[in-house]
């Protein structure tokens, strides 16, 4: 199955490369590089905001990014039932555009982690996880200043009743611990989806896992998720 994804560039934005080298070299699929000014998203089939630092990171990571133009193609594409997926600042501009709840806070111990750490499957009920077992542990890496999930009360509440929390922080045995949540997310949250699981919002990177020279593909296992589900 071959799917169009549309990777977005923005200002400050460092993991596009990365992404798109996943998603051309390593699984075969087209790519559209889109601006952050463009008005069009060529027809794509998913959206990707990649990680980075839109903007400097300035005022709040994400929180400019969320003003760019192509926002409000992405805004429309979303509302639309259209596939979206963040990863790092690019969770951090879903969930300051509102298009996931929630925000990303400064980790609880004020510095930048970066570091393999380890994230367990809590649903196969969506898109990026329709191949995974749940309970089922991903090595994959983090590199964030401002990963700590948090949500009010009743936000969370939802987030768990309705199944649409995707990962939580683990260790290497899936088992979820304080000591293994590397930046204080909330109920060590890495990852959600929103109501209508269609768009996806995850810290850690699978595009820096998903190469054998690296010595690590598991993040391949949530790309290939979304092209397995894309083929049913």
């Amino acid at each position: 199955m071959l799917m169009k994804f549309g990777v977005v560039i923005f200002p400050g934005s460092n993991c596009d490369r990365d992404m798109i080298y996943v998603l051309q070299n390593i699984l075969n699929q087209k790519v559209e590089i889109l601006w952050h000014k463009d008005h069009d998203l060529h027809g794509c089939d998913m959206v990707i905001l990649p990680g980075g630092f839109s903007y400097g990171d300035y005022l709040r990571s994400g929180a400019i990014a969320r003003f760019s133009p192509i926002m409000n193609e992405v805004q429309e594409f979303a509302d639309q039932g259209g596939l979206v997926l963040g990863i790092c600042n690019g969770f951090q501009i879903l969930c300051e555009s509102h298009l996931l709840p929630g925000a990303l806070l400064h980790n609880n111990n004020h510095k930048f982690i970066c570091k393999n750490i380890f994230i367990r499957t809590e649903t196969d009920e969506s898109l990026v996880t329709s191949k995974l077992k749940i309970g089922q542990a991903l090595k994959i890496p983090v590199a964030h200043g401002e990963g700590r999930y948090f949500a009010d009360e009743n936000t969370l509440k939802e987030l768990e009743e309705k199944n649409r929390v995707l990962f939580r922080y683990c260790n290497e045995r899936g088992e979820v611990t304080d000591t293994a949540n590397p930046n204080g997310a909330v109920n060590n949250i890495a990852g959600i989806c929103n109501a209508g699981r269609n768009v996806f919002g995850m810290m850690p990177h699978p595009e820096r896992a998903a190469d054998t020279t690296l010595g690590n593909t598991d993040g391949l296992h949530i790309f290939r998720s979304v092209l397995q589900y894309a083929i049913a």
